[in-house]
């Protein structure tokens, strides 16, 4: 097997310049770089983590903490972090488990203690448990993605911004029954960007003078959550609203469904709105707000490896823009065809 003194021999340099091409510490001119990494890839030499971090002192790995991976938002956002960490020839080290649950207390108090990691990405913390701030305590730079930091480094779409922007749009449609549809149940559990997401409608609802007919349904944060609470919410003709904001996509998804099987015509006599632009979206034509969870993900791993670069460097938050896609998912209110009681035509008296 070919070793560093071999690709030194046949680059015609020597073994500290060679590790310094390929692991990329200390300069070493373009032609030269070039010139070892194909006697590199001529004998089939591959640096070794351990070799990589005698020379750099770093261990080449990062470590991703987060809640789970049987949401469409972090699948998408790890695959973004493994992309980008594999450009750079970087190891991911995944730390997942569910808030409050025995497994994360031991993974915070045991396998992070260890510190066997350059840096960490922090996907989805919540600052009920003081989670980023016990991160940051670890001495190791830490990359927020999602609605809450501490002045770390974070990358997220707007919220709250998005949520109005959604409102606005059905209000803008002459919509004036809203339902925010979705956030756990018990409250204690709601995610932080999904309460920006509700601090976002009501603020619509409330810049549009009808604040009074805001109206909050939770739900699990799930296809099937959305799809149970929508059931509830539209079967009740006295009190159905013209239109709904899904907390997410998955959840309006859900409450499209529940208004199919109950005979309700979307958008005909009920609009509704999601979050995300998940890939269920386009199939559901649903009307949603984009983010790109993947791109949040590569641009943690640019982010973070800045702040290896330049331990003092200023920290940054990244607003991912998150446009309106319209779909056929919403439409201007039907007034004839309305179940509400009391709701007139917009302008009548």
């Amino acid at each position: 097997m070919a070793g560093i003194a071999d690709v030194a021999r046949l680059a015609g340099v020597s073994k500290s310049t060679a590790s310094r091409a390929l692991t990329g510490a200390g300069y070493v001119s373009e032609a030269t770089r070039t010139r070892v990494r194909d006697a590199a890839a001529s004998l089939g030499y591959v640096p070794t983590t351990s070799a990589v971090s005698l020379v750099t002192g770093r261990t080449q790995t990062v470590g991703v903490v987060m809640p789970s991976l049987d949401r469409w938002f972090f699948t998408q956002v790890l695959e973004g972090i493994q992309d980008a960490l594999l450009e750079r020839r970087y190891d991911l080290a995944l730390y997942g488990a569910r808030p409050e649950s025995a497994a994360r207390r031991e993974m915070f108090e045991h396998f992070l203690a260890r510190k066997r990691f350059d840096g960490l990405i922090a996907v989805g913390i919540e600052p009920n448990a003081r989670e980023l701030e016990r991160l940051v305590a670890f001495g190791k730079p830490v990359v927020a993605v999602g609605g809450y930091d501490i002045g770390t480094n974070a990358v997220s779409i707007d919220d709250g911004a998005a949520a109005r922007i959604a409102t606005d749009h059905l209000i803008g449609l002459g919509h004036r029954e809203i339902v925010f549809l979705g956030g756990d149940p018990d409250g204690r559990h709601t995610s932080f960007s999904d309460g920006r997401r509700l601090d976002g409608y009501l603020a619509a609802m409330r810049e549009a003078g009808i604040e009074a007919s805001a109206r909050h349904l939770p739900s699990e944060v799930t296809l099937p959550g959305g799809y149970a609470a929508a059931v509830d919410l539209l079967g009740d003709r006295r009190t159905r609203p013209t239109g709904i904001i899904g907390v997410c996509d998955e959840v309006a998804v859900g409450a499209i469904i529940a208004a199919r099987r109950l005979g309700i015509r979307v958008p005909e006599r009920l609009s509704v709105v999601g979050i995300d632009d998940h890939s269920y979206a386009d199939m559901f034509s649903l009307t949603t707000l984009q983010q790109r969870p993947h791109q949040q993900g590569r641009a943690a791993v640019q982010l973070l490896m800045w702040q290896l670069d330049d331990p003092g460097a200023s920290t940054h938050r990244l607003y991912e823009s998150s446009p309106l896609v319209v779909r056929n998912s919403t439409a201007p209110v039907d007034d004839d065809a309305s179940a509400v009681i009391g709701v007139g035509r917009l302008g009548s008296p």
